[in-house]
């Protein structure tokens, strides 16, 4: 039986960068953007406020690019603030990349595994709905019941396979099973 969980974003994540200001090292985007123009140039900056004294810092999504050049749908959802469009730009790793940050998506995501009842065996496939890096073994330890060292035991034993290596972090959609004979605590949600 193939079974589906999904991995989703709950809010945005946090962004890892040192505060000019205090020796804060996390900032949160609250999906505000500033978007400046000079003459036929346009800048825009996704603002994002450190959570140790409140300064505000800009991550350059534009810069000096001509106005004719930028979708007006992008430009709309710019100035009218779209809490979507700072996930999106927060999935690009080019921004990320460009800005010289990282993400910590810890308390930031949620399993939806969908309320089905285990069976034996157990094909899962997992999909992430967002680029969230996340331990496989915490994602079938929660969408199983069953603790990490359990599911390490497992892994061990040859009882959870899968195409992808399962001991590091993923971000991709993954498809895992469990062999027969598992007892799994799992209650519906």
């Amino acid at each position: 039986m193939l079974e589906t969980w999904v991995v989703e974003p709950t809010c945005l994540p946090m962004v890892l960068r040192r505060c000019p200001a205090c020796a804060s090292g996390r900032f949160r985007a609250n999906g505000k953007f500033r978007v400046n123009a000079n003459h036929k140039l346009l800048d825009a900056w996704l603002l994002v406020l450190c959570t140790g004294c409140g300064n505000t810092a800009k991550l350059a999504i534009l810069e000096r690019v001509n106005v004719r050049s930028v979708r007006p749908e992008l430009l709309n959802r710019l100035h009218e603030n779209d809490p979507g469009l700072a996930a999106e730009l927060l999935a690009d790793p080019t921004v990320l990349r460009r800005n010289h940050v990282a993400l910590d998506w810890g308390g930031a995501w949620r399993l939806d595994t969908g309320g089905s009842v285990l069976g034996d065996p157990l094909e899962v496939s997992v999909h992430f709905a967002a680029r969230i890096p996340v331990r496989p073994v915490r994602l079938i330890a929660e969408g199983c019941g069953l603790s990490r060292a359990e599911v390490e035991s497992l892994l061990a034993e040859g009882k959870v396979v899968s195409a992808v290596r399962l001991s590091g972090k993923v971000s991709g959609d993954f498809t895992f099973t469990l062999g027969p004979g598992l007892k799994t605590r799992r209650v519906a949600r």
